[in-house]
């Protein structure tokens, strides 16, 4: 099997954010991309740009979305990265938030993260070379948020995912890393796109699942990340070139200048519930271990 020359990108959620500037990236490299959207009229300027396209729900049944990932791979015969960034925020308190939504929450953000791969790593497998795994979680996926339960739960699960795919791939020379980007103006937080809660409860716009809401709303279209920066460092990061030349992939890709901040004080919380509780919750064991 020869080393693919020209790295193949299979990325959903490419009508907009981090999977629509991911894309034009690579483009903009002469790397080969296959972009996906529910929609595939939404991603035509891909296609004006090179790219391949191709119409995918990540939440349709796990065998149509085989059937396009055979049609992906039939395209250049192989695949060497592939970007799970399809996802929507879910904005409710817990109480607010329907059964119903939040099971399309988490059958979008995180179980169309898991169809997806399921999908198209036979595909990488079968690749010669450096290939890569990147699922889409958040700072969201460091620290629970009031008001945005479901999201910050489905991050948290990619990200767990995603570090247990990297012990099960790495054996196999697939690298699984999950990026986790803080506040970047993608259009996530856009009228349309976020979905809130059908349900709104008077208790919870008073205290803090209000204050979210009304917060959501004025940070849009304010938050300092620039998503074509962070694009370009991602693709970087993924290809070990730029400044993650002579690196590895990492496990995580904390983005943004507001990330390194809330997991440094999520790590200092942490430590400090060990310190205050460890002395009892430790006195746990059989008096024979």
């Amino acid at each position: 099997m020869s080393e693919p020359q020209t790295p193949v990108w299979f990325i959903t959620g490419s009508s907009s954010g981090f999977g629509k500037h991911i894309a034009l990236e690579a483009l903009s490299r002469g790397h080969h991309v296959i972009a996906t959207a529910r929609d595939v009229s939404k991603i035509s300027f891909l296609a004006d740009k090179g790219a391949h396209t191709l119409a995918l729900d990540v939440t349709s049944p796990l065998s149509q979305l085989q059937k396009i990932a055979k049609e992906a791979n039939d395209i250049y015969g192989y695949i060497t990265h592939l970007v799970n960034a399809a996802g929507y925020i879910l904005i409710g308190a817990v109480e607010e938030t329907t059964p119903e939504e939040d099971l399309a929450h988490f059958t979008t953000n995180v179980f169309g993260t898991l169809n997806t791969s399921k999908s198209l790593l036979p595909y990488l497998r079968a690749t010669a070379g450096h290939r890569t795994i990147t699922n889409f979680g958040s700072i969201a996926s460091w620290e629970g948020g009031a008001g945005a339960a479901l999201y910050c739960g489905s991050k948290f699960a990619v990200s767990g995912i995603s570090e247990s795919m990297t012990k099960e791939l790495a054996p196999l020379g697939i690298r699984v890393t999950v990026a986790e980007p803080g506040y970047f103006r993608t259009g996530i937080l856009n009228q349309g796109t976020k979905v809130y809660s059908r349900e709104t409860m008077e208790m919870y716009q008073k205290g803090e699942p209000g204050e979210l809401r009304r917060t959501l709303e004025v940070v849009d279209n304010r938050q300092p990340g620039d998503v074509g920066k962070g694009a370009r460092v991602l693709v970087d990061v993924l290809t070990k070139s730029g400044g993650a030349q002579g690196r590895e992939v990492p496990i995580r890709v904390p983005l943004g200048s507001d990330c390194p901040e809330v997991i440094r004080r999520k790590i200092r919380e942490t430590e400090e519930i060990l310190r205050e509780w460890e002395p009892i919750t430790t006195k746990t064991d059989h008096d024979d271990v």
